[in-house]
């Protein structure tokens, strides 16, 4: 019980000096891949970079606490970052306080439905999510969080659009019109010597060696260039009458959200008020019209504050002195007194409203800048029942993923060592990892694939190394933190686009194919839908999600049923797969799949085929090795079958059938219907009975069918005594 409630028991027993100095060893080198690579991922997040740091404290240790498998790395990863940043972009901006609040109550939703599930033991509610389904979204979503990148190699900024490939469109235009040089050669840079690291030797700390060496250049170079100047210093009057219209229009913005928001609470109130019969339903909808005109306000303003960004983001400035004092003008207006003729300022605009006073002027690169120092705030997320609500759709899907990805992973490394495990346990380790992360101002993970990889090269032997990982992660943040002021954005991109190249998998698209050509085209499908609504990727997953649900149930109604003859090998086989010729008095078929509502009346628009194509019929042999089970349906929809096939003279026997069908016709005494004495353990024993019965008949042609293939099956034996052996047979069986 203590095991099951505390997993790490079982390897705590036991444990000596060597194995804690193999575990600490990895613990330390998966902390080294983890802090930049966590960084790096809170950015594809929508978040600050250190709250990567804050979602590789806990969650790491915990999982590996609660789990069952003792190298699974858990951790920001990927796929899970981009697909929470998707699901939180209609509900706030990236990076504002209220996204982060919604992100942290988002892992906290994700981490009690991941906890349920384990609880319940519904871990194979991940099998909804089949293999090529995931295959094309993670191609995809690998192409997606590669693109959304290219904004940091060329040191440009712009909002993101309704669709992924406007946003990847207004890049292009914004890299062709300024590219920061000595920023895409950070990214260039960084990305050749991880490449180049990992192909000498996958042991090396790529990701370490190319953040530390970047970070240096950063700090001696003077990569990072800002200054803080008030509205004065930008003497351009047409840049100064943008910087006013861009705040008035933020200021308008924040008042109609204000007015949207009590309005909505206005009309929940009413709403209440007319079910129950106190308040006149025309005054709800006065209210109602009047909220789609605020919401009508609110998309003119956003979209003229898109433009006026725009605008002021594709500002180039000169930097010139005068009079001791240092000014912006916008291009070459003021050459004379010029501080640096060949460097271009440009004034850093984010979401909201810009602060007269303190402008942010950058004649750099983007670094990650300062990072708090000391432990993430401990506190239960702001809850909100509406903002729950929003937030459970994508939730469901992104604990799905994140928990395929990670027992994928588990697997894996379970197959190489050995251990055993238990995918409900890791589901409430997952779970716990996510809530207790929540707890502590983290976002969503999972297992990491590449951060496992090292954990097992490094030689971890329990979940120990992971405590050692996140202990790290904890001096990072209380001392280390300073050290990473000088890190260039463009290095972390670099680091997540290393990353997901170990997503691309194009191989199990052909693999897809080959499998079953409609399990090819659901993962292409997928991939291609995926990308076409990217960033709203829950919309690829369902639609992979419904075509694989509805091959599955088209398969369910329209099962495999096969007319069997004598193969040259005396075995029944398909004869329609092996061309083989069929008895014309006797049909022996096989129904592949269970009986049950969905395709209880295909077996008999089967077998009434098959009494078309052969009209001297005289026998059915159903063949019931392939029926697992049974319902009411198809019990009924059989019955009715006997009947018309007794009432048409024709006879009908059954071979093969297992116990679960049995008992239910006996239950339904449908067995005693059709007798006993017509129940077969196995078609050798049914052919070899009916055709000496069926070929002896006198109004046959010519006494019989000479040339039929089944008499071929085997030599006959005396009529009374192979009948009450087989009698006796079916009965024990």
């Amino acid at each position: 019980m203590y095991a099951r409630l505390f997993p790490a028991i079982t390897w705590l027993k036991g444990y000596n000096f060597g194995m804690f100095r193999l575990d600490a060893l990895a613990g330390l080198t998966v902390a080294l891949v983890l802090i930049p690579q966590s960084m790096a991922y809170a950015q594809l997040a929508g978040l600050p970079v250190y709250y990567g740091l804050y979602a590789s404290f806990l969650p790491p240790m915990v999982a590996a606490l609660f789990g069952s498998s003792r190298q699974l790395a858990t951790g920001p990863v990927a796929v899970v970052s981009l697909m929470s940043a998707a699901s939180l972009a209609p509900l706030a901006s990236a990076g504002s306080s209220e996204f982060i609040a919604y992100s942290i109550l988002l892992a906290l939703i994700i981490g009690l439905f991941q906890f349920s599930l384990g609880v319940l033991k519904l871990g194979l509610v991940v099998n909804f999510l089949s293999h090529p389904v995931v295959n094309g979204f993670t191609n995809a979503a690998a192409l997606i969080i590669a693109s959304s990148q290219l904004a940091k190699f060329f040191g440009v900024d712009v909002d993101n659009a309704p669709h992924h490939y406007e946003t990847m469109i207004m890049v292009a235009k914004a890299a062709f019109d300024f590219t920061h040089w000595p920023t895409l050669m950070f990214g260039l840079g960084a990305l050749a010597l991880m490449f180049t690291l990992r192909k000498i030797n996958r042991r090396i700390p790529d990701v370490l060696l190319a953040v530390t060496l970047a970070t240096l250049i950063s700090y001696f170079t003077g990569f990072s260039d800002n200054r803080t100047v008030g509205l004065a210093e930008l003497p351009t009057p047409e840049t100064v009458a943008m910087i006013t219209d861009y705040n008035a229009r933020q200021e308008q913005l924040v008042e109609l959200s204000r007015d949207r928001a009590e309005l909505g609470g206005r009309i929940d109130t009413l709403q209440k008020e007319v079910e129950q019969g106190r308040a006149d339903r025309r005054e709800l909808l006065a209210l109602e019209s009047q909220r789609d005109l605020v919401n009508l306000a609110i998309d003119e303003a956003g979209a003229e504050i898109r433009g006026l960004r725009s605008q002021l983001r594709g500002l180039r400035f000169t930097a010139v002195e005068r009079d001791g004092r240092i000014f912006f003008h916008v291009g070459n207006d003021w050459v004379a007194g010029t501080v640096e003729s060949n460097k271009v300022w440009r004034l850093k605009v984010g979401s909201g409203a810009l602060d007269r006073e303190r402008l942010t002027m950058m004649g750099g690169g983007a670094v990650v800048g300062t990072i708090p120092r000391g432990l993430p705030p401990f506190s239960l997320p702001e809850f909100s029942l509406a903002a729950a609500l929003k937030l459970v759709p994508m939730a469901i899907i992104i604990a799905l993923l994140g928990f395929m990805e990670a027992i994928a992973i588990a697997k894996a490394i379970a197959a190489k060592t050995g251990q055993r495990l238990d995918p409900n346990q890791e589901l409430i380790g997952q779970g716990l990892a996510n809530m207790t992360g929540a707890l502590s101002s983290s976002f969503a993970v999972s297992g990491s694939f590449s951060r496992s990889a090292v954990n097992l090269q490094a030689g971890a032997v329990t979940g120990f190394s992971s405590v050692v990982t996140s202990l790290v992660v904890l001096l990072t943040l209380l001392f280390l933190t300073p050290l990473l002021y000088h890190l260039p954005q463009a290095v972390l991109a670099a680091v997540i686009v290393m990353a997901v190249i170990g997503l691309l998998n194009t191989s199990g698209f052909v693999h897809a194919w080959k499998a079953q050509w409609y399990d090819g085209a659901i993962s292409i499908l997928t991939f291609l839908v995926t990308l076409a609504v990217a960033p709203h990727l829950e919309t690829g997953i369902m639609v992979g999600v419904v075509l694989s649900m509805g091959v599955f149930l088209y398969k369910s109604m329209r099962p495999e049923v096969a007319t069997l003859s004598l193969h040259e090998d005396k075995v029944l086989k398909s004869a329609q797969y092996y061309r083989l010729q069929g008895c014309r008095h006797i049909a022996v078929i096989r129904f592949d799949g269970p009986l049950f509502f969905a395709n209880a009346s295909y077996l008999d628009e089967q077998v009434a085929k098959y009494r078309e194509q052969r009209p001297d019929l005289r026998y059915i042999i159903l063949e019931a090795s392939g029926i697992n089970d049974m319902d009411a349906s198809g019990e009924e929809a059989l019955a009715l079958l006997v009947e018309r096939l007794r009432a048409a003279g024709i006879g009908f026997a059954v071979s093969s059938a297992k116990g679960a069908v049995l008992a239910v016709l006996e239950r339904t005494h449908l067995l005693n219907k059709i007798g006993w004495e017509n129940f077969y353990p196995d078609s050798k024993s049914a052919v070899e009975n009916l055709v000496h019965k069926i070929h002896q008949h006198s109004d046959l042609p010519e006494g019989g069918c000479k040339s039929c293939p089944l008499t071929q099956y085997l030599p006959l034996e005396g009529g009374k005594d192979r009948d009450n052996r087989r009698n006796t047979k079916v009965k024990e069986d």
